[in-house]
């Protein structure tokens, strides 16, 4: 990419442009964008965040960031097991998807510790060594400047704290990748259009998936932004992977 241009996709498009375009997408989404995750991954979304829970070490009383936490499925879970001496904020750049967390968890009975924060990953709104655990689940690959939304997360994490990146990766058996690329490309989009009217965003969706970084390669991101002690866990054969960064 040129230093003024980005990928939206497998769209180069103008820097300045891709913020409002996965706006426009998240917008278009978020009315069902709970039931397309239930869809798309037949339910396997809900183990894959139960697993980043469990590798958290989150205990009462600690302070937790769920960045792009979209409608609040690990808040809730935060929310849980920080207690009331704790606090959990979600986070999202879009204030559609925020409204719809913010009501889906308070129809749930999750109030008291938990705040909503529009705002952007790239430039957290938070002081510096703030939180102990940070969370992005499946937002990352969304960000115009990865490695300035990393820096970021790293500059407003505790010493001890990590960071926790939950995100799409590359299948590491053959066969899968072939199976998962023709899944990814002829049905999700047939599903979006099916379950949303909108195949065009699920589109999207999937060619960022396939332009994200691979596991080594956001690995090395996010030592480069700060994290130390790096290590990734493949989820699915590697269709997802967990990657924790520690602040020392």
């Amino acid at each position: 990419m040129t230093n003024n241009k980005t990928h939206f996709g497998f769209t180069e498009v103008p820097l300045h442009e891709k913020s409002d375009r996965v706006a426009d997408v998240f917008r278009s989404v978020a009315n069902k964008y709970d039931l397309m995750n239930d869809v798309m991954s037949m339910g396997m979304h809900r183990l894959w965040k139960r697993f980043t829970i469990a590798q958290s070490g989150v205990r009462v009383g600690q302070r937790v960031l769920d960045i792009a936490g979209g409608t609040g499925d690990l808040t809730r879970e935060f929310s849980k097991i920080v207690g009331s001496s704790g606090q959990v904020i979600l986070a999202d750049i879009n204030e559609k998807m925020l409204a719809q967390g913010r009501e889906r968890l308070i129809d749930q009975g999750i109030v008291g510790n938990v705040c909503f924060v529009q705002a952007d990953a790239e430039k957290l709104p938070f002081p510096d060594n703030y939180f102990d655990c940070i969370t992005i689940a499946f937002g990352l690959r969304n960000v115009t400047d990865k490695g300035a939304a990393l820096r970021s997360m790293y500059r407003v994490l505790k010493p001890g704290g990590k960071v926790m990146v939950l995100e799409f990766s590359k299948p590491i058996l053959p066969l899968l990748n072939t199976i998962y690329d023709k899944y990814s490309f002829h049905v999700i989009p047939a599903l979006g259009e099916w379950i949303c009217q909108d195949r065009a965003s699920y589109q999207y969706l999937v060619e960022s998936i396939r332009m994200h970084p691979d596991q080594e390669q956001l690995k090395s991101l996010m030592e480069i932004s700060g994290c130390e002690d790096v290590k990734y866990h493949n989820l699915s054969a590697g269709i997802v992977a967990l990657h924790i960064g520690m602040k020392y």
